[in-house]
């Protein structure tokens, strides 16, 4: 049934913060940044008075994410651990895991340790959390 992942839908509190967070600091670009309210959104989220801004972003191999900033109703913090049912985490692939870690840290992005090698390894890999806390796993293949 399933022939591909389309996008992964992150909400977020401060859209601009996460922009900076998704493409300053991860690269991915920019193509798509609307606003949105209608019954048509309404009616698809099973909600009412929906007013969102939608911000598309695309990763140089076509991976795409959605930024969610709900305007009504406001969105709650949830931060929720690691290990709660659900959607725990979105990976990236990076190129080079150790220079995007130092970049990271000195931006204050906040790391659960230092890149580590898988068991196997065959990949270096590390966990932080975006500006809302969504965890986010970068991956190098070695």
């Amino acid at each position: 049934m399933i022939t591909e992942l389309r996008h992964t839908g992150i909400v977020v509190s401060n859209i601009e913060r996460a922009v900076h967070f998704y493409c300053d600091l991860l690269g991915l670009k920019l193509i798509k940044d609307v606003t949105e309210e209608s019954a048509h959104i309404d009616k698809i989220l099973g909600l009412s008075n929906v007013r969102l801004r939608m911000v598309r972003l695309l990763s140089r191999n076509n991976i795409q994410i959605e930024l969610l900033h709900f305007i009504k109703p406001h969105a709650e913090s949830v931060s929720p651990p690691v290990f709660n049912l659900g959607c725990s985490h979105v990976a990236f692939t990076v190129d080079h895991l150790d220079q995007d870690y130092e970049k990271l840290v000195k931006e204050g992005i906040r790391f659960n340790c230092p890149p580590c090698l898988s068991p196997d390894g065959a990949v270096k890999y590390a966990y932080c959390q975006d500006p809302d806390g969504t965890f986010i796993e970068l991956v190098e293949a070695l």
